[in-house]
């Protein structure tokens, strides 16, 4: 019987093989390449501020330690994929890439952001003289996972590197509090879906709980908390269910309080920021039907700032675990309500009562004046 001879098909699929992958990718550029340079915290060169119109010297340092923790790194974004004009690196030189690399374009990716950027008063701010770019409210190389940051994170990382927030808000009733539970663009983007996190926070530490110590604690993992305690299979957590997981945290001793917050989408419609439009409608959200309130949900962050999320009743607004968070006319405490009612419904009775057994009651009260004389 004659031999099969397959050096053919091996010879094919090897040819095929180098085809789909390509020299760009046999070679491609590694990130463990680039932090053999900018690691080091000493690594500057030296550039012209082009608003000072002075010579500054640039630091080239990148933490790997923060980029790893970074959105792009957690999504496979490579530091070629951004600074593509790097193909390859000449280690016989100094400098093994050239020296100037093209101005990194974040629309080539976020085209959708870029638009709506594009019409917003960040964009306008170029007719002053004042460039306005992506990395200016975003950062560089740490760009954070910003589906479980909390308000203050987010304004604090972005919106607060430029604006004072107790400036043009003189009209706002309670500016603080709504600075500390809704984020900006939630009033300042009207078109971003909104929805309300709710977090676990510890008022001994005065942070909030991190979800990977948290499930460490209770030795359950994601699945089988929701399995565990979405008794109904919904995969919503009611009121009854949401009893039974502070029963379990209160078993582990873990004795938290829930913390609201009104947060917008991670959507490219939050760069359309218009200050003509600027949400001044308190009946937006300080109403009992408002839509902000429909979509709840509990969450808790990971270390490498990824977000397990767990759908909630709306009814959990209206219950003592959550701490200043109380709505007039939006999320209520059910039972205080129907005590306020009493108290106002006995006091109109009353007043009402007493006005009528006077008017009953005047000859009656005449007479005995009259016999009094």
């Amino acid at each position: 019987m004659k031999k099969k001879n397959d050096f053919p098909v091996l010879f094919g699929l090897y040819i095929i093989l180098a085809c789909l992958c390509g020299p760009s990718t046999l070679w491609a550029v590694d990130n463990s390449d680039c932090f053999d340079c900018h690691n080091d915290e000493d690594l500057t060169k030296e550039s012209n501020d082009n608003i000072l119109r002075i010579e500054i010297t640039e630091s080239l340092y990148v933490d790997e330690d923060k980029f790893e923790k970074s959105i792009h790194n957690l999504n496979g974004v490579t530091c070629v994929d951004c600074h593509s004009d790097i193909e390859e690196l000449d280690w016989n030189e100094e400098v093994p890439h050239a020296l100037y690399l093209e101005r990194v374009h974040c629309v080539s990716c976020h085209a959708d952001a870029g638009l709506e950027f594009k019409n917003s008063v960040h964009m306008k701010m170029r007719t002053k003289g004042i460039t306005m770019t992506c990395y200016a409210c975003h950062g560089y190389h740490y760009v954070q996972q910003m589906e479980g940051a909390s308000v203050a994170e987010r304004t604090n990382s972005i919106c607060l590197k430029c604006h004072n927030p107790n400036q043009f808000h003189d009209w706002l009733p309670s500016g603080e509090a709504h600075f500390a539970h809704v984020e900006c663009v939630v009033c300042h983007a009207p078109d971003v879906p909104r929805h309300i996190d709710l977090r676990l926070y510890d008022l001994l530490t005065n942070q909030f709980y991190n979800g990977s110590e948290l499930h460490e604690k209770i030795g359950f993992d994601y699945d089988k908390i929701i399995k565990t305690i979405d008794g109904n299979k919904d995969e919503i957590i009611d009121m009854n269910e949401f009893d039974d997981l502070f029963f379990l945290l209160e078993q582990k001793n873990i004795r938290p309080i829930l913390r609201a917050e009104l947060v917008a989408d991670i959507n490219s419609i939050a760069h359309q920021i218009h200050r003509e439009s600027a949400q001044k409608t308190c009946e937006n959200c300080h109403a009992s039907d408002s839509p902000y309130f429909n979509a709840v949900s509990i969450i808790m962050t990971r270390d490498d700032g990824t977000v397990d999320r767990y759908n909630i009743d709306r009814e959990i607004l209206e219950s003592y675990y959550v701490s200043r968070f109380y709505l007039l006319g939006g999320t209520r405490v059910k039972l205080l309500d129907k005590i306020g009612v009493l108290i106002i419904v006995g006091g109109v009775f009353t007043a009402c009562g007493h006005f009528i057994i006077r008017a009953c009651t005047v000859s009656l009260r005449r007479r005995n004046r009259g016999n009094g004389k």
